[in-house]
């Protein structure tokens, strides 16, 4: 499949249906991992070949932010829509029939995370959960390993979750995917952005306001602009 580069990070044109469709194709394969940057991902890349060669190493790329297909259509090379990474994860769940590891979030959170998932898709069964804080990871590999989960979520926050999946696509997992917050959404201890902010492409805007701290990391996004106007960094 033919990928639209956006400031060297490519991105498969699909929409969220037919990520869905890919994924599934994918985790039939097994040993395979999804990638879902946002502009500020991008960006992370550009500074860090090795951030870069994860992404574009991934099996499927899906554009999460409305910046990156902003940004496709500037280029001239437009992707069909925004995939959120969570959109995609619900939309894929309701296909899904097979055993779940959830890996990421603070002590606790993936196992609220598990329960959600639970109770909303019959066809998930949890194969383990793990924190994101840990420092020898021989004994979560090994308890990967021995599960062997047909879907791994590695919600570690970028760029580390797709570092972390790129090094260890050995595992006998069907297929991995990078989500960041997500587990915290699922836990339920952080909201997302209600329908109407998503619909104006203002999530980014609703997760500053509830975490200012998050100020610094948003200067990334005009960094992004500046860089797909000019084609130069900031």
């Amino acid at each position: 499949m033919s990928r639209t580069e956006v400031l060297g990070v490519g991105f498969d044109a699909v929409t969220v249906d037919e990520a869905v469709a890919r994924a599934g194709e994918l985790m039939a394969r097994r040993r395979a991992y999804v990638c879902t940057p946002n502009p500020e991902i991008v960006m992370a890349a550009r500074r860090d070949p090795a951030v870069m060669d994860a992404l574009n190493g991934a099996d499927l790329v899906l554009a999460d932010g409305t910046g990156v297909v902003w940004a496709s259509k500037r280029l001239g090379r437009p992707l069909p829509q925004r995939v959120a990474g969570y959109d995609f994860l619900l939309a894929f769940m309701e296909r899904f029939t097979g055993s779940v590891f959830i890996l990421g979030g603070k002590p606790g959170a993936a196992e609220k995370a598990a329960r959600t998932l639970t109770e909303r898709f019959p066809g998930v069964e949890i194969a383990g959960c793990h924190d994101g804080y840990f420092t020898d990871e021989r004994p979560l590999t090994a308890e990967i390993g021995q599960t062997r989960p047909d879907l791994l979520l590695v919600c570690l926050g970028a760029p580390k979750q797709e570092l972390w999946m790129a090094s260890h696509r050995d595992l006998p997992v069907g297929l991995m995917i990078g989500l960041g917050g997500s587990v915290d959404v699922l836990a339920g201890t952080v909201p997302r952005a209600p329908l109407r902010w998503r619909q104006r492409g203002l999530e980014w805007l609703y997760r500053l306001l509830r975490q200012p701290k998050r100020f610094f990391r948003q200067l990334s996004l005009v960094g992004f602009v500046w860089a797909v106007i000019t084609g130069k960094e900031t």
